[in-house]
Parts: structure tokens; sequence; C-alpha cells
């Protein structure tokens, strides 16, 4: 019998105990848009959202993607009262790249962060690609900086098995590792073009109706006092487009073309059994076509102490043609990719909507 996504994530609610952070000052005006100075002069952008006195949860993104990801678990932090820290990685957004980046560089950059931010202890969470980022944080700073470990539809270890991984990953892999200034060219060219299409008046008609229907479905309730008023669709589209378009790939392709390597690789740098940290939690969809589940269950089964939510028919579909595709009830898991707006923009909703609820997680 199949449970509720939100009945496995309340399960979870009550694992992490995370620490109030203290508040610190910006210069930037705008809290989606900061930049921290990182000690070998790179840049780290990052978005805060939620109460910035509340308990400090660090997010990273999926794959390819940026800050602005989170923004839709905001108002979700918020009632939580949760410190929600969204990291760009580097070459996304407004971070830097990094020659050579590797994954288990990542964490160093959280802890320099934190530091930066006067944040002694914080609980991390990686969504899809931003998994096995997180994990690398699970590996390798110390037991007891760590409050809390999530991976949310994470990505698979591809040496498990790369035969159960879609053909589409699977060239890109190979071309990202053969012929990765191809890749990076092609890449740019679908950017340009998704650009162009959301420039023309018949997709941002059909955009702004799909989005008014899907604001019609998410009012807030009128007894909400946390909850800020829905905003008018010309700008919720804008908003989605600088999420789904402009952010990710603001500084090009090349980033979006390492981290498929980084990603896809016959390692991330360390083993997944020399993971100590106890009480990693993980949450998958059992039908999950991007991060098949044998992959997960390959990395569960070495995580020692893991906590693990499975939804057996948890799944995301993608229909032919240009409308966008419906959705199911209780998906925990990527959409297929495609350069269709209508997909892109669904694939961000869909993995937003699971997110939302993750964020209970952070519950004490």
């Amino acid at each position: 019998m199949s449970i509720p996504t939100s009945k496995l994530l309340r399960r979870a609610c009550n694992h992490l105990s995370i620490p109030p952070g203290r508040r610190f000052a910006t210069t930037l005006a705008d809290t989606h848009c900061q930049e921290f100075t990182l000690p070998d002069g790179r840049t780290l952008g990052f978005a805060e959202y939620g109460d910035p006195r509340g308990q400090p949860l660090l997010y990273f993104h999926g794959f390819p993607s940026s800050r602005l990801e989170a923004s839709v678990m905001d108002d979700m932090a918020r009632q939580r009262k949760i410190r929600l820290l969204a990291l760009d990685r580097p070459g996304f957004g407004r971070s830097s790249t990094q020659p050579g980046q590797r994954i288990l560089d990542w964490p160093t950059d959280v802890v320099a962060f934190a530091t930066g931010q006067n944040i002694d202890r914080f609980a991390v969470m990686g969504a899809s690609g931003g998994g096995p980022y997180a994990l690398a944080c699970a590996r390798a700073l110390p037991r007891e900086m760590l409050t809390g470990v999530g991976l949310f539809a994470s990505g698979p270890p591809w040496w498990a098995g790369r035969q159960h991984m879609s053909l589409t990953r699977r060239v890109t892999s190979r071309m990202a590792n053969q012929w990765p200034w191809g890749l990076t060219i092609l890449l740019q060219g679908l950017v340009d073009t998704a650009r162009w299409l959301l420039g023309t008046a018949v997709i941002r008609k059909r955009l702004d109706a799909w989005l008014q229907e899907e604001q019609n479905k998410t009012k807030p309730e009128p007894t909400s006092e946390t909850s800020e008023p829905q905003r008018p669709i010309s700008e919720a589209r804008d908003n989605l487009l600088r999420m789904l378009i402009d952010e990710p790939f603001r500084q090009g392709c090349e980033a979006t073309v390492h981290e498929a390597k980084l990603l896809s690789a016959d390692s991330w740098g360390f083993d997944i059994e020399d993971v100590g940290y106890e009480g990693v939690h993980v949450w998958h969809g059992a039908k999950d076509k991007n991060a098949p589940i044998p992959l997960i269950r390959h990395m569960v089964d070495r995580l020692p102490h893991s906590s693990v939510a499975m939804d057996p028919e948890a799944c995301v579909s993608t229909r032919g043609g240009s409308r966008p595709p419906q959705r199911r009830r209780n998906h925990m898991c990527h959409s297929d990719q495609s350069i269709s707006l209508a997909i892109l923009a669904l694939k961000l909703r869909q993995l937003s909507g699971q997110i939302l609820e993750a964020c209970k997680l952070c519950e004490s």
C-alpha cells in the first residue's frame, strides 16, 4: 500500500535537531542575491529565505540550478522558523568558478561560509544533484558541526549500474568526459533557444495561463499570518524564468558540463562506506527514472545508520507535445528532461512541492 508523501516526511520531522543561528548583517538589499568572499578570494553566491532568526539549514540546489531554487520554500521555512540558506555551487548563479573543482572541495566552502555567518552548527539538505554534495559534507565535516543531513531525490552513484541510467544521460556523461567543449556549445544553443521562445507572445500567454491555474490551486488560507500575498502573474512568470534559465546559466554552460562529469563519475571522491555521520536521512521515489532506485539502494546499503523513506508509487512522467503534463499525486522524483518551457517549469514545481514538505525535517 502506498503511503502518502506527507506522512512519510512527517515521520522524519523529529529526527534532526537544529540550534538557532545568529542573524547577520548584509550590505545587499536583496537577501536573495548575496555574495560571500571565500578565503581564496572566490565569490560564493547565496540567498536567505524563511526566518532570519530561525534554525539554520543549508540547502544545496539541484543540477543544473541555483540558489533561487529554494525560493519556493520561503513561506514554509518562515512558518517553521527555519533560517534557510541556499548556496550557489561554483560556476552557477553568483558563485565563481573553481578550477579543478571536486565534490569533496564543497565542504571546505561550506565551513568557510558558516564561519563567516557566525553559525556554529547547522543541517544540510541536498536535492537532486545537490545530494552528493550533502553526502560529502557528512563525510568530511566534524560530527559536532552537523545537526542533520538530508538527501532528497538525490543524484545516484552511477558506478553502481550505468545501465540503469537513461540513454540521454549516458550520452551526456560521455560527451562531458570526451567532448566537453562540444557539449558546452550544444547546451548554450539550447539555453539561447529557450530564452528566445520565452520571449514570444504565444509562450508567455500559455505560461501565464498555466501559472494562474497553479496559483489558484495553492492560494494561502485567509487565516495564515505568515503567508505572503500572492504576486501578480507577470511577476511570478519573471521569477520562474529567472530560476529556470537566467541564474543557472548566467555564467554560461561550462559549470553544467563540469558538474555532469563529476556527478556521473566512477567515484565522488570518497567511499560511501566511509561516511561516519550517523543518521543521514534519504527520501526517494521507487519509480524515479532519472535516479533509478537500484542505484539509490546501492548507496543506502552502504550508508551506516541511515534513515530511508521510500514511496513505492512515487514518480513523475512527461507526455509528448507542448502542453504541460498532468502531475501525479505523491511524487518524489525528477521529471524527464526537455527543452520545453512547460516541462522545465513543471519539473521545478514538482520538485519544489516535495522540498516544501521536506522542510518539516527541521522541526525539533
